[in-house]
């Protein structure tokens, strides 16, 4: 049931990195809600907000409650309030004044609880020309530079699915910042308002990209440099059966690898540094891969220190050995339904799952209005009136 839920994760929480930590999240899309789950996954109490009769939408919610409150009606703001009073982190995924529209900004939640971390994360951030407009992970990747950076030699710039902007700009860079206001608040007994801006993340993901140019790792066009698909000991390679190989053979020793495991002599190849002729070279490694399929690769490989090792689908990594023995995914049910497990691992407190069901919205309502102490008849005329939703209509009061 949903109480003994509550008790397991209870009780694994105890002996975890974030026990006891409050965090209230405004519910929304892929960023806020990763956010959100990782700090769940390392034991702190999450509640999500979510608006009264709305269809799930987080699909990042494990180890959450949902609480189906409208802020559009003045009790619901106030319900909001008395839980960000109790809260220590507050994550919301809104353009810039909608919070304060609500009578839910920073000012009134910071005044009635100094100590709250109140988390804005956004695309383009609190402020700027672009503050205001919407946007998606791609133009969040475009505005910060690093998306002219990524693509095939003469072809369009190419965004990785949208993982840069919305959960490594996005997502990580918000929880690094909650994690370093609530360690900051162990000296000072203040919280603060982190600007979690998703374009201001993938810049700053982008230090190294700027950083080495001074190396001369990308003097040409986009698609012709070492790491970016230019270079054909660092790309991937299509085998015989339509499947595919990565290459990673930098370091001369494990170039050195790499045409040992395709039969290549130094004699038959030219300098690997000579980008005059990686074009060529590409070309040969491609027609040598495609005699052989991807497990005929993998056994070669596998007895050579050459960085090549195959692509594997979703499916092919849940049961890839490596996988398995670190039990980086966990099967969820019968029917081979898998979950990523959180990282990095701790070694004393370690994250520990005790569900990964999703919340029903308004499934937690009853439960945590009870636990801000409100009376049998409150919650009744939160009920009656529409203000609140308990997704379960035999709760009892």
């Amino acid at each position: 049931s949903g109480r003994r839920l509550v008790c397991k994760v209870a009780v694994l929480n105890c002996t975890m990195a974030l026990r006891g930590l409050k965090v209230v999240e405004m519910a929304g899309l892929a960023p806020a809600p990763f956010a959100g789950m990782i700090l769940a996954d390392f034991g702190a109490s999450v509640v999500r907000v979510d608006r009264p009769n709305q269809p799930p939408l987080d699909t990042l919610a494990r180890n959450k409650r949902s609480i189906a409150v409208s802020v559009k009606q003045p009790a619901g703001v106030k319900t909001v309030r008395d839980l960000c009073s109790q809260a220590d982190v507050l994550i919301e995924p809104y353009r810039p004044g909608v919070m304060e529209k609500f009578g839910l900004g920073p000012e009134t939640l910071l005044g009635a609880n100094p100590k709250l971390v109140y988390a804005r994360l956004t695309g383009f951030g609190q402020s700027g020309t672009l503050a205001h407009k919407a946007g998606h992970d791609i133009n969040y990747l475009a505005t910060s530079g690093v998306l002219s950076m990524l693509g095939r030699k003469n072809e369009n710039p190419f965004a990785p699915i949208n993982l840069l902007a919305d959960f490594a700009g996005g997502s990580l860079t918000c929880v690094i910042g909650i994690l370093m206001a609530l360690f900051e608040r162990t000296r000072s007994n203040k919280g603060q308002v982190v600007d979690s801006a998703m374009v201001d993340g993938c810049a700053y993901l982008g230090s190294f990209l700027l950083a080495s140019r001074k190396l001369g790792l990308w003097t040409g066009p986009r698609g012709t440099n070492m790491l970016d698909g230019g270079a054909p000991f660092y790309d991937t390679y299509k085998t015989s059966d339509g499947k595919y190989m990565s290459v990673g053979a930098i370091e001369p020793q494990f170039y050195q690898r790499l045409l040992e495991g395709l039969a290549v002599t130094d004699e038959d190849s030219p300098s690997q540094l000579d980008q005059t002729q990686w074009d060529e070279m590409k070309k040969r490694f491609a027609e040598i891969f495609a005699t052989k399929t991807q497990k005929e690769w993998t056994r070669i490989f596998s007895k050579l220190d050459a960085c090549v090792e195959p692509v594997l689908t979703m499916e092919e990594a849940f049961e890839h050995p490596h996988n398995r023995e670190r039990q980086t995914f966990q099967k969820t049910d019968a029917g081979g339904s898998y979950e990523t497990m959180p990282a990095p691992r701790l070694d004393r407190t370690p994250a520990k799952l005790g569900s990964f069901a999703q919340p029903i919205v308004g499934q937690h309502t009853l439960e945590v209005l009870k636990e801000l102490d409100y009376t049998d008849e409150q919650v009744k005329r939160l009920l009656e009136s529409g203000t609140v939703y308990q997704y379960n209509a035999n709760s009892k009061l």
